[in-house]
């Protein structure tokens, strides 16, 4: 007889050893998150993804299913929370999406929009973060990094290598290049590894292939990111998304 828990009432049937948020995903529960990715060792750092479990408040793709739980996913409190960090991701970096590449792609916008966020509450503040434009194919623009650490676990786990790394701790805080310069171009990252893929923001951006896909006929553009994210971990058929993800030109999070 398999295990189970329960999500908002539903229940779930899990494996050992996974996750509340693989669990779910497979069972068709869409939990927001910015940092997770099935392929991927978990981290826990955007908070999003956190439900209750039993009354306690746990991050989902960090935390084990086990038999009989009884977990809260969608909650006008969890959802307040998870609204409050994403303006809190938007004022602490230059997220201008109306004149970002990334609109319609980004999947920081895209949860903004499933939390119902109309504005970014808080203060602006404006940092001034370097731009590197060194790689002759990529670039890095670390006013858009939101330090989901995504970049760092593909080039370690999946390119099978160890180009980005984060450094320093609150405020001073930044992605850095794994060379003596702190250079992309002196790094071996290819323009094909998936670490140069997988910025859920603009903080990543490929050269020579701003706006290929128009604005309106992006992933975003016609579906929530919950269908995106069940999509990906095909649940729901991928040719009722967008062009841009049909044709599979857009790697998300959840690893389409």
């Amino acid at each position: 007889m398999a295990k189970t828990f329960t999500i908002d009432g539903k229940t779930i049937p899990f494996e050992t050893g996974q996750t509340i948020i693989e669990a779910a995903t497979a069972a068709g529960v869409y939990i927001p998150h910015l940092c997770h990715h099935p392929d991927y060792t978990p981290h826990g750092s955007c908070k999003l993804c956190s439900v209750k479990v039993n009354g306690r408040v746990c991050s989902a793709c960090t935390f084990p299913a086990g038999e009989g739980q009884e977990v809260i996913n969608n909650s006008k409190d969890l959802n307040d929370d998870r609204q409050k960090i994403t303006q809190m991701l938007f004022v602490e970096g230059n997220h201008l999406c109306p004149g970002c590449e990334k609109s319609g792609n980004c999947q920081l916008q895209a949860v903004a929009y499933h939390l119902n966020m109309l504005d970014n509450h808080y203060q602006h503040f404006y940092p001034k973060r370097a731009l590197d434009a060194s790689h002759p194919d990529v670039l890095i623009d670390h006013n858009r990094c939101i330090f989901c650490t995504l970049c760092v676990r593909a080039s370690q786990q999946q390119d099978g290598k160890d180009v980005f790394a984060i450094s320093g701790r609150g405020i001073n805080k930044r992605l850095i290049a794994n060379a003596q310069s702190g250079l992309l171009k002196d790094t071996d990252l290819e323009a094909t590894d998936a670490a140069a893929h997988i910025c859920p923001t603009g903080a990543i951006l490929i050269k020579r292939t701003g706006y290929q896909i128009p604005i309106g006929e992006r992933i975003y553009d016609h579906k929530d990111i919950d269908q995106v994210s069940l999509a990906a971990s095909g649940l729901i058929p991928i040719t009722t998304l967008a062009p841009s993800l049909a044709v599979g030109t857009e790697q998300t999070q959840d690893g389409e």
